[in-house]
């Protein structure tokens, strides 16, 4: 009779014991999921606010509805502006840029004529501050881009005697810019300092055929721009040819250049951009025309550039 008396308290020991032991294990657990739930609550509101943090930052910019703007750059920009299109579209994907490439000067002219152009990329400041002076653009928009080198080059495998200015007389043809073309105006002036041709007032007036006599009556392609002066060597049909060190870019394997002009001889080769006044342009155009150029002022279009071979240091 004791020992089942005796069994029978312990077994309410047990249960007694057990259910404490299962109200402290509740009662951890609970607590658990209580701070488990105020960190995951606290993880989702941190999260929350850098989400709403990011947003904001990213809305600080706004963004255009559908436009077009039309940029008129200089023949050696034609590569590197594509790519600066595809960047510029990637946190403005509603403007539309339509390139056309041509000489600066050339280009100068067809707005001077009343081209509609939203934005010029010239290779000089020459045509930058002409059209400047006639209220062609919009005021505190232009913007000092880049700076080039003009460099004497050779195709592949020509065997010139030809190692720069120096001795350009040596070459059997040579293809050279006309003088109202910034390449070709900034080797006039280059050869004019290296002491090859005389001085003048102006030396974008120094003909075509004054270099070639200079030059010992070497043959000489004039042509309209410097797209075509890298074409004609490239292609072999002359033997040298002064080009910007930029347009050597992805012709690596057909042009050999033989020297890159210093700045002493030919100056610095900035590249102004500036807003093109245009009054058939409304309000979302002009505007995304304006961004545009500040753009090519930024640091993701300085790394594209030095990427192309121009030189981002215009101080």
């Amino acid at each position: 009779m004791k020992k089942k008396t005796v069994s029978i308290l312990l077994t309410a020991a047990c249960v007694v014991s057990l259910a404490a032991c299962g109200a402290s294990g509740s009662a951890d657990s609970s607590e658990k999921s209580s701070s488990d739930t105020e960190s995951t609550a606290a993880t989702g509101a941190s999260s929350e606010a850098e989400t709403t943090s990011g947003a904001e930052s990213t809305t600080d910019r706004e963004v255009f509805d559908d436009t077009t703007v039309t940029v008129f750059a200089a023949k050696s920009l034609n590569s590197v502006m594509e790519t600066l299109f595809s960047e510029y579209n990637k946190t403005q994907p509603n403007v539309k840029l339509v390139g056309s490439y041509d000489s600066s000067g050339t280009l100068m002219i067809q707005i001077e004529e009343g081209a509609s152009c939203d934005v010029f990329f010239s290779a000089a400041a020459k045509q930058m501050d002409q059209l400047e002076g006639e209220n062609f653009l919009v005021d505190g928009t232009r913007h000092n881009i880049v700076n080039n080198q003009v460099c004497v080059v050779t195709y592949e495998g020509s065997n010139t005697e030809v190692t720069g200015l120096e001795d350009l007389e040596k070459a059997s043809s040579i293809a050279l810019a006309d003088g109202s073309v910034p390449v070709g105006k900034y080797t006039r002036e280059a050869l004019v300092n290296a002491g090859i041709l005389e001085k003048a007032e102006d030396v974008s007036a120094i003909t075509t055929q004054q270099v070639s006599e200079a030059l010992g009556g070497v043959e000489i392609n004039e042509c309209a721009n410097v797209g075509a002066v890298t074409s004609a060597v490239a292609e072999g049909s002359n033997e040298v040819g002064t080009v910007y060190y930029s347009d050597t870019y992805g012709l690596e394997d057909r042009l050999k250049v033989l020297q890159v002009v210093p700045y002493d001889l030919t100056g610095n080769v900035i590249y102004p951009a500036a807003q093109v006044v245009n009054k058939e342009a409304d309000e979302t155009e002009q505007a995304a025309a304006k961004d545009f150029v500040e753009f090519l002022t930024s640091d993701e279009a300085a790394a594209i550039f030095q990427s192309y071979y121009f030189d981002t240091d215009v101080a």
